[in-house]
């Protein structure tokens, strides 16, 4: 894959890559604290400088921005974090101008597009919403209008 003919995806592999790499500091930092650095410490000799600054409670301090995008599947969410997801997105969507963003919250047994809908009905920016067409997920998915950011 050249990077000239997919930097997206060379970008997000990086990304990836990146995110790897810290998680393996930090499992490395939490397993030497579980092992009081006694012989199973010895396994993981491969410790840098950086890892040495890196919190094994908090590996990844600094937040990660995510390009906002006008779908947002719900599916990689876990359900105790879609109403919080959601709400976020929407600010987010809104400040970035979108018009029209489409949530996919599934089927199902109907719960997550209920507190989707609740949360669109109550947000003040939203002039509207309904189910996506069949082609875009149906009653699996909604569609909701944002009314433009005042300026």
């Amino acid at each position: 894959m050249s990077n000239e003919l997919f930097p997206k995806a060379a970008a997000a592999l990086e990304s990836v890559m990146s995110f790897i790499s810290r998680l393996k500091r930090w499992l490395i930092l939490l397993s030497r604290k579980r092992a009081g650095a006694s012989e199973d410490a010895r396994f993981f000799d491969t410790e840098t400088e950086d890892e040495n600054e890196t919190d094994p409670f908090n590996p990844f301090p600094a937040p990660v921005r995510l390009e906002i995008l006008d779908i947002f599947d719900l599916h990689t969410i876990a359900p105790r974090d879609v109403k919080r997801a959601v709400e976020e997105y929407l600010r987010e969507a809104h400040a970035a101008g979108f018009r029209v963003v489409r949530i996919i919250h599934g089927k199902g047994t109907g719960a997550q597009r209920e507190m989707v809908r609740r949360i669109l009905g109550r947000t003040p920016f939203i002039e509207r919403f309904t189910d996506a067409p069949p082609e875009a997920g149906g009653w699996g998915a909604t569609i909701a209008y944002l009314l433009q950011p005042k300026r």
